[in-house]
């Protein structure tokens, strides 16, 4: 009977490497790739690498979202933050958890990461790593092809289901080896390293943690238009701008209550969406930063806010520090 695997794909080249090393040892392996509102661009919702690396290898992939429980973990994590709002070993249990529950559904046999010991400081350090697979529930049903031969053998390898000798040894935070790997495989679909969290991204934290101080309760559409624009707090209400004109037509096609849709009238501008009621100083203001933003807008300045129904409002621009209001 062909042993099953269930391979991590994070949409790097090292997760890529370590599903192919099993696959050469004959072994059926189903990629899985998580995804968050939290931690993906707006470009990655769906897995794109992910899903070229499982094409390239011949793989099915099951793309699934952490969901709202995702949220709660980011909020509180057990382990704590990394440099940014970054709770890396927290996440790396609940994926592994998340894993645990797809193999037993699939009727796998383990679970396969890319993980390189000694990669990342905060978790893939030997330790570290070791009270991750405890508490995921899966000790021992977890191979790391990369780096197996430097820790002791899995159950897979235990059991035969994979040649522990035909694994690798790699260690450290060079990455050498496996762009020599990826030409010896001829592979080309893989992502930068460390490269896929926005949690990580020292600008989105800051917003983050601005809308977990302020917001609640909050939605996942506030929570996925932090990916998104130029962020600004307004007596204490939330004013996003788009920075091109992508992001201005995201904005009009995302919007919708409780958000009022803002868009310049008289003059070439970004659009925005402000959550909150609008009082007239308000309005002043967004009219001030609208079009601080734009290189044709005149002393006089015509805004259209639309909740439901079109409003237009004319004004004088405001004297303001924007930094006073920029997240």
């Amino acid at each position: 009977m062909t042993a099953k695997a269930i391979s991590l794909m994070s949409g790097g080249l090292d997760s890529v490497l370590a599903t192919r090393l099993v696959l050469d040892q004959g072994v059926e392996v189903i990629g899985l790739h998580f995804i968050s509102l939290l931690c993906n661009g707006i470009g990655a919702d769906k897995g794109g690498m992910a899903a070229k690396g499982a094409q390239e290898l011949g793989i099915r992939l099951i793309v699934q979202d952490k969901g709202p429980g995702f949220l709660e973990l980011v909020k509180r994590p057990a382990h704590g933050y990394g440099k940014n709002m970054n709770p890396c070993i927290d996440c790396k249990v609940f994926m592994l958890q998340a894993a645990s529950e797809i193999m037993r559904a699939e009727g796998a046999n383990f679970v396969i990461t890319g993980e390189v010991l000694g990669q990342r400081p905060m978790s893939q350090m030997r330790r570290t790593i070791t009270m991750i697979e405890k508490e995921s529930g899966l000790a021992g049903h977890i191979l790391r092809p990369l780096s197996a031969r430097l820790f002791p053998p899995s159950k897979p390898e235990q059991e035969g289901m994979v040649d522990r000798e035909k694994l690798l040894a790699i260690s450290g935070r060079s990455r050498k080896e496996q762009y020599r790997l990826a030409q010896t495989y001829d592979i080309h679909a893989f992502g930068a390293p460390a490269g896929g969290c926005l949690l990580t991204d020292p600008i989105y934290a800051k917003k983050l943690a601005d809308l977990l101080a302020q917001d609640e309760p909050f939605s996942m559409k506030d929570v996925a238009l932090l990916r998104i624009g130029r962020h600004f707090r307004i007596n204490g209400m939330k004013l996003v701008l788009g920075r091109n004109k992508a992001e201005n037509e995201w904005l009009g096609s995302f919007w919708g209550p409780p958000y009022t849709l803002v868009y310049p009238v008289s003059f070439k501008g970004p659009s925005g969406m402000f959550k909150g009621p609008i009082e007239h100083s308000t309005m002043k203001t967004i009219m001030t930063i609208v079009a601080s933003y734009s290189k044709d807008a005149s002393r006089t300045v015509t805004l259209e806010f639309f909740d439901g129904r079109p409003r237009r409002e004319t004004g004088e621009r405001l004297d303001i520090d924007l930094e006073r209001y920029a997240l």
